[in-house]
């Protein structure tokens, strides 16, 4: 299930305030920062974005 392109617009990433790409077409959805060198990905759970970078997944 996409996040809403209104949501998707004032969503930044908590870590480095940068905007976010929607990802949620993936097997496991997230939204992924956009920023250079952060690149954290927010996992989507029941259709909510979790925006905790406790929670993020760490690029490769």
């Amino acid at each position: 299930m996409p996040v809403e392109a209104s949501l998707l617009e004032i969503l930044a990433c908590p870590a480095c305030h940068a905007p976010l790409r929607d990802e949620s077409a993936a097997q496991t959805p997230e939204l992924v920062c956009d920023g250079n060198g952060c690149g954290l990905a927010y996992p989507i759970r029941d259709g909510i974005p979790v925006l905790l970078v406790d929670e993020a997944r760490r690029p490769a």
